[in-house]
């Protein structure tokens, strides 16, 4: 196994974990920024009033991409193991 190799392994292991987290992390960030901002207009300082509506987005949004996710990750593993088969 070359440092090339291993380069390109975590290089794209790396990457597959920002395409499958990507989206959750995004809409929870893109949530906590809305309800912060009507909290700051309507001064309420409820610190739980984010938690629910970002576990309620993040919960759909994964049902929603989990065909998606699913097959890149099958993707991934099956190349990974290929490149393993050829190093015997």
């Amino acid at each position: 196994m070359t440092d090339e190799l291993v380069i390109q392994l975590v290089r794209d292991a790396f990457y597959q974990v920002l395409l499958i987290s990507g989206p959750l992390l995004l809409l929870s960030l893109v949530i906590g920024l809305v309800i912060s901002i009507f909290q700051a207009a309507t001064s309420i300082s409820e610190q739980t009033l984010t938690y629910v509506p970002k576990l309620l987005a993040v919960f759909v949004v994964t049902i929603l991409f989990l065909p998606f996710m699913l097959n890149s990750m099958k993707s991934y593993v099956i190349n990974l193991f290929k490149i393993m088969e050829n190093l015997k």
